[in-house]
């Protein structure tokens, strides 16, 4: 449920737009340096290279946002360096590998690999309400108390 993911190539950067709550990560692929280490950004700062037919993404400079640590990408603290690849395997399908090593939470790194489909239709905009099949209830409910609270003819 929402969790696309739209990669679009450009001149100088790959964009990484993740269906669920419109995170965009622009990533610069010119060898620029990471920025400073005082600047920290809620997905933080990534910077990507071409190894051969795999992208590779090394990401730095979180924001430690403390106990909300599962509402972020990675669940990182502000030592976290999180290093992602992806290959194409095919027309349809990529091989998305991640690696977190941060000494903050974790003990040791962990990797995860991950097959990525390629998704069948559009990416929607993300809503709360959108698709929500709990909806159409939620409303006769209220109707029903707006009928009931009416005068009565």
């Amino acid at each position: 449920y929402n969790h696309n993911y739209q990669i679009v190539q450009i001149p100088g950067y790959v964009v990484i737009s993740v269906e669920m709550i419109h995170d965009v990560r622009i990533v610069p692929t010119d060898g620029r340096s990471h920025v400073g280490a005082g600047i920290k950004q809620w997905l933080g700062d990534s910077r990507g290279r071409w190894e051969g037919n795999t992208f590779v993404v090394e990401t730095t400079n979180f924001r430690d946002i403390g106990a909300q640590r599962e509402t972020t990408v990675f669940g990182t603290t502000e030592r976290g360096r999180v290093i992602e690849r992806f290959t194409r395997l095919g027309p349809d399908l990529i091989d998305y590998q991640v690696t977190v090593d941060d000494p903050g939470w974790y003990t040791q790194s962990w990797t995860a690999s991950i097959p990525m489909r390629k998704a069948q239709g559009p990416i929607y905009e993300y809503a709360c309400h959108e698709g929500n099949y709990g909806l159409p209830n939620i409303l006769a409910g209220r109707r029903r108390e707006e009928r009931d609270a009416a005068p009565k003819r």
